[in-house]
């Protein structure tokens, strides 16, 4: 199933001895296109400090009552490595997040997540997370894939030959926690129009200028299946898309 990431800003969070706070941002890799930590706000219960989650302490979400269930508790959350959130994320502060938890790291294998296609824990942990820093090495730089959602909603996205929209939102696949397509409004140039593009197709990011360029023509986008976040998100839909841009389906 996929659902739109911006459903997630606003849950509570809940450990498994009791609530942390709510989900104020989603931190996205833009190499791989998947979502890779929650940022919650956890209120005056770590003296205003925010924490990120990682899909592997997800033990399920509750979307009828808004809550989002972990299988960590809260003095496991209160001990977990201090990250500046108003600041970029470096490779260093991952690796001792990862260390932490005893995660996986999800930047060294060729799957979503490592090794993995899932943010699942496999049997025996075997992570490059879990290598040590090099006494005198410098620490890693902020990682240059890993944006906020927040901060890049609104964006402009740019098709081959024009300007089409600006991107709204993202659709996460509810088991990978993949970015399967950006849903991109383009009511500054087709009022009430949403369509949706996969991420594979974005030709280059350029964040300096706000803009995301995507490998399709604005005439084809005009024509394409119209996204309803109403109505629900069927195969048949993406099908159509596919066949629309005369494109092979990722499934196939």
């Amino acid at each position: 199933m996929l659902y739109r990431m911006e459903k997630l800003v606003g849950m509570s969070i809940s450990a498994s001895d009791g609530d942390i706070g709510k989900v104020k941002d989603v931190y996205f890799d833009d190499h791989r296109w998947a979502a890779r930590y929650l940022v919650v706000d956890v209120g005056g219960w770590l003296e205003d400090r925010s924490v990120l989650i990682s899909p592997f302490a997800i033990e399920r979400i509750d979307w009828d009552y808004r809550v989002i269930h972990l299988n960590l508790t809260r003095q496991r959350i209160k001990d977990s490595p201090p990250i500046d959130t108003d600041k970029p994320v470096s490779r260093q502060h991952e690796m001792e997040f990862y260390n932490y938890y005893g995660y996986p790291d999800y930047w060294s294998g060729s799957m979503l997540w490592g090794a993995m296609p899932y943010p699942l824990m496999p049997a025996v942990t075997s992570s490059s997370a879990n290598v040590p820093l090099a006494a005198g090495a410098k620490p890693a730089p902020a990682d240059p894939h890993l944006r906020s959602a927040r901060e890049v909603t609104g964006y402009r996205v740019q098709a081959t030959d024009d300007s089409i929209g600006h991107l709204q939102d993202f659709l996460i696949d509810d088991q990978s926690w993949g970015i399967r397509y950006i849903v991109i409004d383009t009511r500054n140039w087709w009022p009430g129009k949403h369509v949706v593009i996969p991420p594979e197709w974005i030709k280059r990011l350029d964040w300096a200028g706000l803009t995301l360029i995507v490998d399709v023509t604005r005439d084809a986008v005009r024509d394409a299946p119209e996204f309803d976040p109403a109505l629900e998100f069927t195969r048949e839909y993406e099908a159509s898309l596919y066949r629309h841009y005369h494109r092979p389906a990722y499934w196939q």
